[in-house]
């Protein structure tokens, strides 16, 4: 029986009582050996003498040997026994048996106590401190009694602690609950001693395949050799190797959020200082602290930008989601931020199908009339197309109510035009009206005008013809009220300078 790396000094203490002053702790209160003959004891409690035929001395010599074979015997019985026997009379067997057993065994019971006591939890040194201090039978019964019903209630304190560790993987929690519940020693000290290896190992294996599955690719490289190994493998890839190769691959991803031409200023920024920094520490504290909060920071920024330029409905959307968690302004900008724009795109081509020309107007309810890429294409593309059609039609003669103005004649009199006539690129006189012309909001403004641009087409006011500008809103009852105006003026001129003439 090996000894403990334990004090010598504190050796020494335990040993010496029992090896100074076996009388006072041995023969009165120890047990006699198992199977050994004592001396036989008189009236007056004296030793007989030591019977001297051969017979008894073989009986002696076969329990020395018994007891050198037994595996129990501790180191200083074996050591009095072997030396009983080597001596080779006996008187030796004889004294062994009776008074050198009980002192060899005095002082490996002190051993086993001082062994019991370096491995043990905090109530097994505790109990063990105390027996030593006691007597022999102190010693005897810690032995016997004590050292178990102490290491009863450290298995059950570390029971409770593995339960109170939040790393404790699922088996072997269900494991320790199982025995707590149980609560006999026996069941406790099976849990520690045969559950506790069998479950930690199958739990950490499954630890493995979660990091394994969640890690990158230097991860999972590791993560696969080390399931490929053996339990010691695995344990050295949990406590060391996972943060070798998490190391690597955080400082690609970092390396691909900086190529990344979407990645905010924020993120960017915190990235390359934490990549110029270098340190696993640097490059994780990055990834899992501060990743997170600039993304957030950034995504917020985007969404304030595309509020301010957003319809009514982006607005309301961006607005929502401002007000929100991270996650609804990421639903927002992956989702939100389309539909809410899809909305304001149709009630823009709805408006436009209310105020534009006849070209327009069938594009825009055809658009309408389609999917959200069919609303989106025409204001791209097929607006500004329908919108020139709407125009080329207005400069065509006979395209909309047009009013030719009263032809002059050859001589024009000397009497001074009326104020509304104006001179027109061949020198003939054009009396033109007031026209609607049509923005590009659909609100019409009263102008006299020669050339006259709306949002759906260009009507321009050519030698010898009166147009009308601004088609959306100028139906043919206004055209032909126009055209009966400027007839009438005309004749009106005329009559006052015949008058003239003949007075």
């Amino acid at each position: 029986m090996k000894l403990p790396k334990v004090s010598a000094v504190v050796a020494a203490a335990v040993l010496a009582p029992a090896v100074l002053f076996p009388s006072s702790a041995s023969a009165a209160d120890a047990p006699r050996p198992t199977g050994a003959s004592g001396p036989d004891t008189g009236s007056a409690g004296t030793p007989d003498a030591a019977p001297t035929d051969a017979g008894q001395e073989d009986l002696d010599r076969a329990e020395v040997r018994r007891i050198l074979a037994d595996k129990a015997s501790g180191v200083s019985v074996r050591e009095a026994a072997e030396k009983a026997l080597a001596a080779g009379t006996a008187t030796a067997l004889r004294e062994f048996l009776t008074t050198g057993l009980q002192n060899a065994r005095h002082i490996d019971y002190r051993v086993d106590t001082v062994r019991i006591l370096g491995v043990g939890g905090p109530a097994v040194k505790k109990a063990a401190e105390t027996a030593l201090r006691g007597s022999y039978a102190d010693i005897v019964k810690f032995l016997e009694e004590g050292q178990y019903t102490a290491r009863a209630q450290d298995d059950r304190a570390e029971v409770e602690r593995i339960l109170a560790d939040p790393a404790t993987g699922r088996l072997v929690r269900e494991g320790a609950q199982k025995a707590l519940d149980t609560g006999t020693p026996a069941a406790l000290r099976h849990f520690l001693t045969v559950d506790l290896p069998k479950w930690r190992e199958s739990d950490d294996r499954v630890k493995l395949s979660q990091i394994m599955f969640k890690g990158g690719p230097a991860v999972q490289a590791a993560a696969n050799a080390a399931m490929d190994g053996s339990y010691a493998d695995i344990v050295k890839f949990l406590q060391e190797g996972q943060y070798t190769a998490r190391a690597q691959d955080d400082r690609a991803e970092i390396e691909r959020l900086l190529a990344d031409p979407a990645t905010g200023p924020g993120v960017r920024e915190a990235a390359q200082k934490a990549l110029d920094t270098g340190t696993p520490t640097a490059l994780r504290h990055f990834v899992e602290t501060e990743l997170p909060v600039q993304r957030e920071h950034d995504a917020r920024v985007a969404l304030s930008q595309i509020m301010f330029k957003g319809g009514p409905e982006v607005k309301a959307a961006a607005n929502a989601a401002m007000d929100g968690s991270y996650a609804d302004v990421v639903k927002f900008l992956q989702e939100g931020q389309y539909t809410a724009r899809a909305k304001d795109n149709r009630a823009q081509v709805a408006q436009i199908a209310e105020t534009g020309g006849p070209a327009v107007k069938k594009a825009a309810l055809a658009a309408l009339d389609g999917n959200e890429q069919a609303v989106a294409t025409f204001l791209l593309e097929g607006w500004a197309k329908a919108r020139a059609e709407d125009e080329a039609a207005a400069a065509k003669p006979g395209t909309e109510p047009t009013v030719r103005p009263t032809e002059q004649p050859t001589t024009a009199p000397t009497a001074p035009a009326a104020p509304a006539a104006q001179t027109s690129a061949t020198g003939g006189q054009v009396v033109q009206a007031a026209a609607r012309t049509t923005s590009g909001t659909g609100t019409g403004t009263a102008a006299v005008t020669r050339t006259t641009t709306g949002t759906t087409g260009t009507a321009t006011v050519g030698s010898g013809q009166l147009a009308a500008t601004g088609t959306e809103g100028l139906g043919l009852e206004a055209g032909g009220a126009a055209a009966a105006l400027a007839a009438g003026a005309a004749l009106v001129v005329l009559s006052r300078r015949r008058r003239s003439a003949e007075s």
